[in-house]
C-alpha cells in the first residue's frame, strides 16, 4: 500500500493540531496553570525555593514540548507587554497597601530607604561602565540597561518572605518596594531625557522636577478623589471599577508623559495609612470604619490579581526564552561578571547602611517581573546590539537561585511547619478563617520568633 503523499500527511498533522486547540482545551489548560502555580505557592514556603523558578521552567517545558510536537509557535511578546503593563500596576498597588507609615517604623524606612539609594546607584554605575567597555555601548545606553538590572523585584521577594522573621520581612517589603517604585520612575525619566534631549543638563533636571512636581499634585488630587468616592459606593461592584479607574490614569498619564505610578503609590498609601493623610479638620472627610473594611477587601482582591498576572507572564516568558543563547560563552561571562558586581556591591552597602545585618539578607536580592517588563520597554533606537537576552536570562535565574540557597541556608531552626499548617494558613484546609485572618493570627507568633 503506497504511503500518503508528504503534503498530506501535513495536511492531516495540521488538521489533528486545529483539532486540539479549541475552548474547552483552552481553558482546561488556563486553569490547569492557575492550579499548578498554587501548588508551587505551596512548595516555595515548604522548600524556601522561589515559586517563580518554578513558573520559568514550566513556560519552559511548554516551549520544548511545542517544538517537539512541532506545534505552531505564536508571537508572545505582545501578551508579555499587557500583562507586564497590568502586572506593574498591580506590583505597586500590592506593595504601597503593605506599607504602613508609623512613627515607630521611621528607623527602618530610613535605612531600607538608604539602602535603596546605594545600592541602586552603584550598581547602575558598575553596570554601566561594564556595558559601556565591554560591549562599546554609548554611555546613555549603558545606563538604561543597567537600571532594570538594578532593581529588586517586589514580585519574588514578597512572597518569598512571607515566613521569615517579622523584622527582616518587614526590613525586605519596605526595600523591594522602594526599589521597585524608585528604579520604575527612574527609568522613565531617562527614557524621556534619552529620546528627547532638551538643552543642557540643568534645563532637563529643571524640566524633570517640572514634570515631577505635576505629576505629585495630580497624582494626590486624583487619590484624595478616588478614596473618597470609593467609601461613598452603595453598591457591592466598587473594587474592579476602582482597579479599572487605576489602569485608565495609568495609561492617560503614560500619554501625557506624567510619572503615572505615583497615582497608584499615593493612592495605596492613602488607603493604606488614611489617619495620616486625614488629619485635623480633613478627618470629617474620612469615613474610617468604611475604609478600614475596604482595605481589607482590596488587598486580598490585590493579591489575588497580582497573583493571577504574575503566574501568567512568568509562564508566558518562560516560553518565549531561546535556550540557544544560554551556550554562548559571552554572554555567561557577562552574566557572571554582572552577577559577582550586584552582590558584592550589596554586601558592601549593607554593611555600610544596616546595624547587625542577619547573613540572610545579601541574599534577597532577585530580579524579576520589573526587569524584564522595563527591558521590553527600551525604545528600539536605544538599544544594544551585543547585548543578548540570554545574560537577562541568567541574572533573572542565577538571582533567584542564590535567594533561595540563601533562605534554606539561613532559616529558622524553630521552622518546622507542616503541608498541612501551611494550607491552613492559606485557608485551604479550614475555610472559616480567611488569609487576612490568618495573617493577622500569625503576626504576633512572628514577632516573637
Amino acid at each position: 500500500m503506497p504511503l500518503p503523499h508528504k503534503s498530506g500527511m501535513f495536511c492531516l498533522y495540521f488538521s489533528f493540531v486545529n483539532h486540539l486547540i479549541n475552548t474547552p482545551s483552552i481553558l482546561i489548560a488556563l486553569a490547569a496553570i492557575v492550579i499548578v502555580s498554587y501548588l508551587f505557592n505551596l512548595l516555595a514556603k515548604k522548600t524556601r525555593i522561589p515559586s517563580v523558578l518554578m513558573l520559568l521552567g514550566m513556560g519552559i517545558l511548554f516551549h520544548v514540548g511545542g517544538n517537539y510536537a512541532s506545534f505552531p509557535q505564536p508571537d508572545v511578546r505582545p501578551a508579555l507587554e499587557i500583562l507586564g503593563s497590568v502586572g506593574l500596576i498591580m506590583i505597586v498597588l500590592e506593595a504601597a497597601l503593605d506599607l504602613e507609615l508609623r512613627r515607630e517604623h521611621a528607623g527602618m524606612i530610613g535605612r531600607s530607604l538608604g539602602l535603596t539609594l546605594l545600592e541602586m546607584g552603584a550598581t547602575t554605575f558598575f553596570l554601566s561602565a561594564l556595558f559601556h567597555v565591554g560591549m562599546d555601548a554609548p554611555w546613555d545606553r549603558a545606563i538604561l540597561y543597567a537600571v532594570p538590572l538594578s532593581i529588586l523585584s517586589s514580585a519574588i521577594i514578597i512572597p518569598s518572605v512571607e515566613n521569615v522573621r517579622h523584622d527582616l520581612k518587614e526590613f525586605m517589603i519596605y526595600q523591594s518596594t522602594f526599589s521597585d517604585i524608585l528604579g520604575i520612575m527612574l527609568f522613565y525619566f531617562l527614557v524621556e531625557g534619552f529620546e528627547n534631549p532638551g538643552g543642557s543638563t540643568s534645563e532637563w533636571l529643571m524640566q524633570f522636577g517640572w514634570s515631577f512636581g505635576v505629576s505629585i499634585l495630580v497624582s494626590a488630587v486624583f487619590s484624595y478623589l478616588l478614596v473618597i468616592l470609593l467609601q461613598n459606593i452603595k453598591t457591592q461592584l466598587k473594587l474592579f471599577l476602582l482597579i479599572a479607574v487605576l489602569i485608565l490614569l495609568y495609561a492617560v498619564g503614560k500619554m501625557l508623559h506624567l510619572s503615572s505610578l505615583l497615582v497608584i503609590l499615593i493612592f495605596g498609601l492613602i488607603l493604606n495609612n488614611p489617619n495620616l493623610f486625614f488629619p485635623g479638620k480633613l478627618q470629617r472627610w474620612l469615613k474610617a470604619d468604611i475604609v478600614s473594611g475596604l482595605l481589607n477587601d482590596f488587598k486580598l482582591i490585590t493579591r489575588e490579581t497580582a497573583f493571577i498576572v504574575r503566574t501568567f507572564f512568568f509562564v508566558v516568558f518562560g516560553y518565549s526564552i531561546d535556550l540557544g543563547s544560554l551556550a554562548n560563552p559571552l554572554v555567561i561571562f557577562f552574566a557572571l561578571l554582572a552577577l559577582v558586581g550586584i552582590y558584592r556591591i550589596r554586601a558592601v552597602a549593607i554593611q555600610w547602611t544596616v546595624p547587625q545585618p542577619q547573613a540572610v539578607l545579601t541574599y534577597l536580592a532577585p530580579r524579576g517581573l520589573i526587569t524584564i517588563l522595563l527591558f521590553y520597554a527600551i525604545p528600539e533606537s536605544m538599544g544594544i546590539a551585543q547585548f543578548d537576552n540570554g545574560i537577562l536570562l541568567y541574572i533573572i535565574l542565577t538571582s533567584s537561585v542564590l535567594m533561595a540557597w540563601g533562605m534554606v541556608r539561613n532559616q529558622d531552626k524553630d521552622d518546622h511547619r507542616t503541608l498541612g499548617d501551611m494550607l491552613r494558613d492559606t485557608a485551604s484546609v479550614d475555610p472559616e478563617l480567611g488569609p487576612l485572618e490568618s495573617t493577622e493570627t500569625a503576626a504576633p507568633n512572628e514577632g516573637n520568633a
